[in-house]
Order: C-alpha cells, then sequence, then structure tokens
C-alpha cells in the first residue's frame, strides 16, 4: 500500500510538474491537490463528525452522479391573454361605492343592501332572465348568500320585504337602496337592465326616483326631512331633540348603569351598520348625536337610527332619566 501511494505521488508531481511548465496550475489539470486543500478538507470532515444515517442524494464528493444543472429560461414564456369575462364590466368594488353614493350609506351597509337586491330580483325573474342577471353582475353580489335562500317575491311590498329582512333595513330604507342599486347598474349596462323582463309591480323601481321624504335627494343622496315631517319624527321620539341638522338625546344615570347601557349601544354599529356618536360630559351623563354626514340636515336614517336607540337603551336597563 506504501508504494502505491509513492507511486501516486510522483505521477501527481510529474503531472502538476508538466502543468507549470504549460503555464497552468496542477489544480487546474486534475493533477494535485493543494496542501492547504487537504487540511480544509480533512478538517472540515472531523467537524463534521460522520454522515448522518438514511439515505443520501448522490453527489460528487460520494463518486455518484453530480446533479443535472438547474435549467434557465432565456427570456420568459408569453402568457396567453385572459379570457375578456362576460357581463357587467364595473368591477364590485365600484359598483358597490356608486350604490353607496346615491343612496348616502357607507360601504358596508351599500354592500349588503345590493346583495340583498340582486339575490330578491333573481328570484323575481324566470329561471332564463334569472341565469341571464347572475352572468352579468359580478359575482361577489350573489356568491355568499345562495339566491335559492330568497324568497320568491314578485310583489312590491314582498320584494322590499326580502331585501330589508336579507340587509336588516325598515321598507322604506330597503326602497331607496334598492333602487340606489338598479341604478347603478343600469348606470354601468342600460341595455341588460332595460331587457330583463321585470315583473310589473317592480318596474317602479327601475324608473326615476320622487325626491324628498328624507329618502332620496335630487342629486341621487339621501334628502333631508321636511320641517313637517321633522316635526312628525320628533313627535314619535319624546327623548329627543333637534337643531335641524342632527338629533340628539341625553341620559343621565348613575355611572355603572350608564356603563352598561353606552356598552349596549357600542353594539348597534355591528347591527344596523351605524350608531350614535357618544359625549361623556361627567361619569353620570352621556350625550347622544344621529346625524349624516353628508347631508346638512335630519334623515329618515337618522329617525330609524334613533328609535333603534331607544329601544336597545330600553334592553340595556331601566331608571333612565331624559336631560
Amino acid at each position: 500500500m506504501r508504494k502505491q501511494m509513492e507511486g501516486d505521488n510522483q505521477r501527481r508531481r510529474a503531472l502538476a510538474r508538466q502543468a507549470r511548465e504549460r503555464g497552468l496550475r496542477p489544480s487546474q489539470t486534475g493533477a494535485s491537490l493543494s496542501a492547504s486543500k487537504q487540511v480544509t478538507s480533512l478538517d472540515r470532515h472531523d467537524r463534521s463528525g460522520p454522515p448522518p444515517a438514511g439515505r443520501h442524494k448522490p453527489d460528487t464528493t460520494r463518486g455518484g452522479p453530480a446533479p443535472p444543472p438547474v435549467a434557465v429560461a432565456e427570456q420568459q414564456r408569453p402568457l396567453p391573454d385572459p379570457a375578456p369575462s362576460p357581463g357587467i364590466s364595473m368591477s364590485y368594488r365600484d359598483l358597490v361605492d356608486d350604490v353607496s353614493r346615491r343612496a348616502g350609506v357607507d360601504f358596508t351597509t351599500a354592500k349588503v343592501a345590493a346583495e340583498g337586491t340582486v339575490l330578491a330580483l333573481a328570484q323575481a325573474l324566470d329561471e332564463a332572465e334569472r341565469e341571464r342577471l347572475l352572468e352579468a353582475v359580478p359575482l361577489t353580489l350573489h356568491d355568499v348568500v345562495p339566491v335559492y335562500g330568497m324568497e320568491p317575491r314578485r310583489d312590491l311590498p314582498g320584494f322590499l320585504a326580502e331585501v330589508g329582512r336579507y340587509s336588516r333595513l325598515t321598507p322604506e330604507q330597503a326602497r331607496y337602496q334598492a333602487e340606489a342599486t338598479l341604478a347603478a347598474l343600469a348606470e354601468a349596462d342600460a341595455e341588460l337592465v332595460e331587457s330583463l323582463r321585470v315583473p310589473d309591480e317592480l318596474r317602479d323601481l327601475l324608473g326615476p326616483t320622487d325626491f324628498g321624504g328624507g329618502l332620496v335627494g335630487a342629486s341621487s343622496a339621501t334628502a333631508p326631512l321636511t320641517e313637517p315631517e321633522l316635526r312628525d319624527a320628533l313627535a314619535s321620539l319624546p327623548y329627543w331633540s333637534s337643531d335641524r341638522r342632527s338629533l340628539v338625546r341625553t341620559i343621565e344615570l348613575p355611572g355603572g348603569n350608564l356603563d352598561r347601557v353606552l356598552d349596549r349601544l357600542d353594539q348597534l354599529k355591528a347591527e344596523a351598520g351605524r350608531a350614535p356618536q357618544i359625549g361623556r360630559p361627567d361619569p353620570d351623563n352621556a350625550v347622544l348625536t344621529v346625524r349624516t354626514q353628508q347631508v346638512d340636515g335630519v334623515t329618515a336614517a337618522d329617525v330609524d337610527l334613533a328609535h333603534r336607540v331607544d329601544a336597545a337603551v330600553d334592553e340595556a336597563g331601566a331608571g333612565m332619566a331624559a336631560g
């Protein structure tokens, strides 16, 4: 063995000398492994210890074949053009934003009302018209709740009741938000909306809206109540007053009871999409303010919220005194 090693060393030295004569380093011809590299390799082997048990991928250090090189594309393969999506070209967010603007409500309220309107309308149409509507509108308007979760109502009161049941709106609110949704759809695809065989009793929702009543204004936003309408509304809200721009109620209770009432009012945001603004000048008093920011006046939605506040206060506790 020693003689063989000496012979190997002699051959490597000869090859190394020939490499130097050719102006090359010995390592470039495979003639030798320099001493520094041998020491480094052995030292690394000693520190690493034996290889872990189990099967190992072959590599050049274990005598197996080297793994193939990773392929690198010279240029990116062109992707096919996406197929155009049928139906209304307006995006879901743009459509809901339009409903929000027309109805004068926030995005979340408009989203739920738009979904309820599309679902209720789909059920009011015959099967062929229903499929045409659902294929045209953004999928997000009807992919959360099955269409068949809605009752097929072809009369106006029943239709509005279904929209209100889904959206948790009063019939009056359901009407102006359904009208806002259908107007936004017509803006995006007038031909589709006009061609749908909508039941006669629902045709009123597709026409121009009568302004006033705190529901829809001439600018397609929520309109304020008229003076007589505001007086009638306050007659049904004995704890509230108004400066013609907002509704205000003061609650006076011992601190612990008042905390419980205010905690209940905080839940209205999740339930109704809106909640009153709450001021607390001292521990035993709270001032509730209801106002539609986009409108310079009290709206029907404000009156509805004030009634919800009264019901929530009654639910939370007794012993209240209005200030």
